[in-house]
């Protein structure tokens, strides 16, 4: 059996890039501050990098699966022109209520369900005990725990919350940049 692998597991939008909503287009892409040297760190720390995302978007006939597929292609070209790799991509196109046709069901994959995290696990190989999620969202996040990821982080870089809210197992920190830095001066520790 292969070696399991540690990875961070990170939501697209206001956590890689700034948040739009159904954000679809390469001209409305903007990275969040210092995203690509974070992306960086994190990897050169050993991790193997996944996007894991919500589109209800395509569900609700706002942009097609092509579109969706045409920004993560992009980006992964991007990203490459700096050594960063993203292992792999899973994305939820459905929605129960607000979706249209296929798309409008009950999944199990839209966050705050686990079933991209799953996924991706299985196929490969992930330590969860060694691993983290970041998003911008409570649903983020209760997805990592519903897929047993324990270590949390949740950035302001996207959506508000109230830190106050918060349950104090999740640590804050203001963007991918600044957890980077800590996870890479942990591990320099």
């Amino acid at each position: 059996m292969s070696i399991k692998q540690k990875a961070i597991f990170l939501d697209r939008d206001g956590v890689i890039n700034q948040e739009v909503n159904y954000l679809h287009k390469i001209e409305d892409f903007k990275f969040t501050d210092n995203c690509i040297r974070a992306l960086k760190l994190l990897q050169n720390t050993g991790y193997k990098l996944f996007i894991v995302t919500n589109q209800a978007g395509i569900g609700r006939g706002y942009y097609s699966e092509s579109d969706f597929h045409n920004l993560m292609n992009w980006l992964n070209a991007e990203l490459a022109k700096h050594g960063v790799n993203i292992t792999d991509i899973d994305f939820c196109p459905h929605h129960p209520t607000g979706a249209n046709g296929i798309y409008k069901r009950n999944c199990s994959c839209r966050k705050p369900k686990p079933g991209m995290l799953l996924n991706l696990i299985d196929k490969h190989n992930v330590d969860v005990s060694k691993s983290f999620m970041v998003g911008d969202k409570f649903s983020d996040l209760e997805a990592a725990e519903a897929a047993n990821i324990k270590r949390c982080i949740l950035v302001k870089s996207g959506h508000a919350f109230q830190p106050k809210n918060t349950p104090s197992r999740w640590q804050i920190f203001d963007n991918l940049y600044s957890f980077a830095l800590k996870l890479n001066q942990d591990s320099l520790a």
